[in-house]
């Protein structure tokens, strides 16, 4: 699909805009004011505590649309209207997006309009949080957050600045232009998600274990966020997605076929029976060694013993025999965490590995990389070096997502 395609499709999109009951409701009237700005057609749906907030007239004005406020119309329901609006929607939006109504959407709830429509929709759901500073700092929140990204749905802000409750800090709701340019995102994957709706692709993840004895192993600290977040992208834009998954404390993302493995060699064979796919992508952090021979009980601490010497031996190289192997992905993936010399040790690895592509991240520069929920990456491949800012995990995995669909669309994809 061209710009110009595109661009005349976002022209008149069906935006579903949940408004919940903070104080920086009322900033969804500026909102709706600039979708409809855009010709996009707006339906919203007040919480019970957002009529506190905003009155369901201004609403009505603006958006130029019927406000829905309950799930037990007479009228509506009895044309199912809560499917009906989750069907209608081609993008959910939920500003503010309180702390009650994050937690009440984690666990599953469906008492009222809003959350009923949210878990009974396969639209695409951006949430942008406002609330008080120690509410969004709350580990309760936090969890909340992560299981809700883990299940799809994306994010904007919050950002840090004045709260209404007079304190500074996160949990300002995002500005408008931020909330329109990230709605612009979703839409623009939505239009161009058939691109990808039928590539299998096959993505390696979080960190492997070796054993030393039945309590002691060797390991590393990958978190497995950017992994996920890449099976997440790649399922957003229609592919079909195995995520191959080492040691991580993250949900198994909804949508996705999720294979728990533990170490090197189950997770190449793991990946191997899945074998043929259209793309892989090994994100996963592999111990390149194991123990010779692991120790079938616990090895004991003998008094006056100074040193324990192991025998290593090492793993098997996924990366290179995916790229190597007879029924090899149209397209194969690498990563590369290199504490110095980055560019030049990820064109080294580029080489050696016979992939296509490395993604390649500076652990050193970037600090604490692992577990963070930021990246700054590089993608090296034979054409050329392409250098991103920092930014979230997902936003690289959105990226990488666009440069994948180009790879297979390159008459048509997004550029």
């Amino acid at each position: 699909m061209s710009q110009i395609e595109s661009n005349k499709q976002l022209e008149s999109r069906r935006i579903l805009l949940i408004i919940g009951g903070g104080i920086a409701a009322y900033r969804s009237l500026d909102l709706i004011r600039r979708m409809r700005d855009r010709g996009w057609t707006v339906k919203t749906i007040l919480t019970r505590s957002a009529v506190e907030f905003v009155t369901p007239l201004s609403v009505a004005a603006l958006s130029e649309n019927t406000v829905h406020l309950e799930l037990l119309s007479l009228t509506e329901e009895s044309k199912m209207g809560h499917i009906e609006l989750a069907r209608w929607a081609e993008a959910i939006v939920v500003a503010p997006a309180t702390a009650n109504l994050m937690a009440r959407v984690a666990v599953g709830m469906a008492d009222d309009l809003a959350t009923t429509v949210l878990l009974a929709t396969n639209r695409p759901i951006l949430m942008a949080p406002s609330m008080n500073l120690e509410m969004w700092g709350n580990s309760a929140t936090r969890h909340n957050h992560a299981l809700l990204q883990g299940r799809g749905m994306e994010f904007v802000g919050p950002d840090s600045g004045d709260l209404a409750c007079g304190e500074y800090g996160a949990g300002r709701l995002a500005e408008v232009p931020e909330i329109i340019a990230a709605i612009d995102r979703i839409l623009h994957r939505h239009l161009t998600a058939s691109s990808l709706a039928h590539k299998r692709f096959l993505i390696t993840a979080g960190a492997t274990r070796e054993a030393i004895d039945p309590v002691r192993y060797i390991s590393n600290h990958s978190s497995g966020k950017q992994g996920y977040a890449l099976a997440l992208a790649l399922r957003n834009a229609g592919a079909e997605v195995i995520l191959v998954s080492g040691i991580t404390t993250l949900p198994a993302p909804a949508g996705i076929k999720t294979l728990a493995v533990t170490s090197a060699r189950e997770m190449l064979s793991a990946c191997l029976e899945q074998l043929p796919v259209d793309g892989a992508i090994c994100t996963a952090a592999v111990a390149d060694w194991r123990v010779a021979e692991a120790a079938p009980q616990k090895i004991k601490k003998i008094r006056d013993q100074q040193t324990l010497t192991l025998e290593l031996v090492q793993n098997p190289d996924i990366l290179a025999t995916l790229s190597h192997h007879p029924s090899r992905p149209d397209l194969v993936i690498g990563f590369a965490a290199e504490s110095e010399s980055l560019i030049a040790n990820a064109k080294i690895k580029l080489a050696a590995k016979g992939c296509d592509w490395i993604i390649a991240n500076d652990i050193a520069a970037n600090g604490a990389v692992f577990g963070s929920d930021y990246n700054q990456v590089a993608i090296i491949t034979a054409a050329g070096v392409e250098s991103l800012p920092q930014m979230t995990k997902l936003e690289v995995a959105n990226h990488i997502t666009q440069r994948i669909i180009s790879h297979f669309n390159p008459a048509g994809g997004v550029k």
